[in-house]
């Protein structure tokens, strides 16, 4: 007898099931074209300020775009005397000679033990900071403090903000590029500075004539010839007639005390600001002096008492604060705020429907293959099972309606009941086929689109007709 070969296993005839395109590019194109537009304005943005603890910052040596020189010739032509020092102690003891001003582009560069002498500078003196940071103006007990800050220099009057500009220097300037960090006083005092340039200069007349400015564009090679930096910039260095000039290559060492030996100042800040002298000079200072080159004497006008009453007049400075909105600068907020709105865009623009499938009217008539091939491939996108099935037993419905003449007012049951006799069929079986509940598959929702047609085809076939049912 021989051995007949098995047949063959049958195998599945069902075409896989189609795959999802990824989508994924739509959400990450539109943050990755944000992302890009940020980077490159931060990136210009970062190119096109300088960095004022870099070398050559305002020196007045110094040709490139972000040097003084230009405005170190221009002091001269006025017969301005320009004193370049390299080192802190050297420049403060400068300012013993006689009247002078002191100009410090790059405050941050300082040491923080020799801040606190600038505030101390004898009579007759200016002191003139650029931009400097919270810490510089805290150091030398400045009763200023940083407000916002734009992305660039703006050219404005020095009476932009409605109320007229108290430095003479700046009145005569007129419009100068000075505004880019402004200033105001700290809670709890009276807004009692002399401001200019809505806040981008502040003028305290003490027994030193101090000068901060928000902005070192109207210092700068390339931009001292626009509007009126020039003359903003020459009239407040060149008052007194002689201009130290404190050009740091970087940060500062930390102070130390000389002995008057070598050419090495006799005397040097101590921790906290205050300045005293050494003994090897002959100099004949005393511990305690107030300022570089002061002999301590009170009937020269060093009262210790007068601080006091001042003091007392003032009152105590508040305690300050330091919250998170205050530790970002305003366009970081808005920033933040516009890339919110964005998402927001995004998520409207990618939401899907908002609540059930509803019936419209077609806008063009259609052929029906690809009316029904475009809805049917809308419900397998949206895996609405329940939906598609719906629609294939309310069309079922019809067709087994105009076959036996029913009206749209039958009871289901009354339905299923018919159904169910000609097809030889139970009630059950044909209720729960007609008014049953949601696929839980795809296989299942395929199995019920061929058992509602195979029930159409039997129902509306003629008595002398059999169907594929009938056959089976």
């Amino acid at each position: 007898m021989t051995a007949t070969a098995a047949p063959p296993a049958a195998t599945s005839t069902a075409p896989p099931p189609p795959r999802r395109r990824r989508r994924w590019h739509r959400l990450v194109i539109p943050f990755a074209l944000a992302a890009a537009l940020l980077t490159v304005t931060v990136v210009t943005h970062a190119v096109d300020q300088p960095d004022a603890t870099e070398r050559g910052y305002l020196s007045p040596v110094a040709t490139n775009d972000d040097g003084g020189s230009r405005l170190a010739e221009a002091l001269r032509g006025q017969g301005v005397t320009v004193q370049r020092e390299t080192d802190t102690l050297r420049a403060l003891l400068a300012l013993d000679s006689g009247p002078a001003t002191l100009f410090v582009p790059a405050p941050e560069l300082l040491h923080p033990d020799t801040v606190g002498a600038l505030g101390e500078l004898p009579a007759g003196r200016r002191l003139v900071l650029v931009d400097p940071s919270l810490r510089v103006l805290e150091s030398v007990d400045l009763p200023v403090v940083r407000a916002d800050r734009r992305w660039a220099a703006r050219a404005v009057a020095p009476d932009a903000d409605g109320v007229p500009c108290p430095l003479p220097e700046a009145a005569r300037a007129g419009t100068a590029a000075a505004q880019l960090q402004r200033y105001a006083p700290p809670a709890g005092f009276a807004n009692t500075l002399r401001t200019c340039y809505s806040g981008g200069l502040v003028h305290l007349p003490w027994a030193a004539d101090v000068v901060v400015i928000g902005a070192g564009d109207p210092f700068r090679n390339d931009r001292i010839g626009e509007w009126g930096n020039q003359a903003l910039a020459t009239g407040l260095l060149g008052g007194h007639g002689r201009v130290v000039w404190l050009d740091l290559d970087g940060p500062a060492p930390p102070p130390h005390f000389g002995t008057g030996s070598g050419g090495e100042p006799a005397w040097s800040p101590t921790p906290g600001g205050s300045t005293t002298y050494g003994s090897g000079d002959g100099n004949g200072g005393q511990p305690g002096d107030g300022y570089p080159g002061g002999s301590g004497d009170p009937a020269e006008g060093d009262d210790p008492s007068a601080g006091d009453e001042q003091d007392q007049g003032q009152g105590q400075p508040p305690d300050r604060q330091n919250p998170l909105w205050a530790a970002f600068p305003a366009w970081f907020w808005a920033l933040l705020v516009q890339l919110a709105l964005a998402a927001l865009l995004v998520v409207l623009w990618r939401a899907r429907r908002l609540g059930p499938p509803v019936a419209e009217p077609l806008p063009v008539r259609v052929r029906s293959a690809e009316t029904v091939l475009g809805r049917a491939r809308l419900y397998q996108r949206a895996r609405a099972r329940g939906p598609a099935a719906d629609t294939l037993r309310a069309a079922a419905l019809d067709r087994l309606a105009a076959r036996l003449n029913l009206p749209a007012t039958t009871p289901p049951a009354d339905v299923a009941a018919l159904v169910a006799a000609r097809t030889g069929g139970t009630t059950d079986e044909a209720h729960e086929l007609l008014y049953g509940g949601e696929p839980s598959s795809d296989a299942e929702l395929l199995a019920l689109a061929r058992s509602l047609d195979r029930v159409t085809r039997t129902v509306a076939a003629p008595p002398d007709h059999p169907t594929e049912g009938d056959l089976r």
